[in-house]
């Protein structure tokens, strides 16, 4: 149990050393994804509310999941959520 204990300390030790070097270096990076979330998550209230209006009852909720998926793909990955969506209730 100790053995596994002291890998999983290493482990984290190395991704946390990973993250901060990441943050430092790429800054931009992080802020285009943060940018692309917010712009994902205003993409998808609006149009889960054209959705609804329409009488589509196809709901992508807005959680981390799709705010990282939205962030990180951009608009192919609010795409690609509504089509999950979209094959769900076929």
């Amino acid at each position: 149990m100790k053995e596994q204990t002291g890998v999983l300390i290493v482990i984290g030790m190395c991704a946390l050393i990973l993250v901060i070097g990441l943050f430092r270096q790429k800054t931009e990076w992080l802020l285009n994804i943060v940018m692309r979330s917010i712009l994902g998550t205003v993409i998808m209230y609006f149009a889960n509310s054209l959705l609804a209006a329409g009488g589509i009852s196809l709901g992508i909720g807005i959680n981390f999941v799709t705010v990282l998926t939205s962030g990180i793909l951009g608009l192919p990955g609010i795409a690609a959520l509504y089509a999950i969506g979209f094959y769900k209730i076929l």
